[in-house]
């Protein structure tokens, strides 16, 4: 194989945290909380298992489609008057 070649790796529907931090740009914190207070389970993250019977500690994968369209559902900032 030629040491020149460049490989684009595309991520799939369903990644994991540190994935998503990388694609995202959210911070552990933001994805954390979240998860805790809007997203619901089966839409932006579900819990994983290989054998397909998960529980409450197992590992996570979040739905980038599904976190993107949360992030274009936010409503604008507030412009704020700054007072000195």
């Amino acid at each position: 194989m030629d040491e020149n070649c460049i490989f684009q790796l595309v991520p799939n529907k369903w990644v994991s945290e540190q994935l998503l931090m990388a694609l995202s740009g959210m911070s552990k914190h933001m994805i954390q909380h979240a998860r805790r207070t809007t997203w619901l389970e089966g839409r932006e993250y579900r819990h994983v298992a290989p054998d397909l019977n998960p529980k409450m500690n197992s590992p996570i994968m979040y739905n980038r489609e599904a976190v993107d369209n949360w992030v274009e559902k936010q409503r604008p900032a507030i412009r704020r008057r700054i007072t000195k």
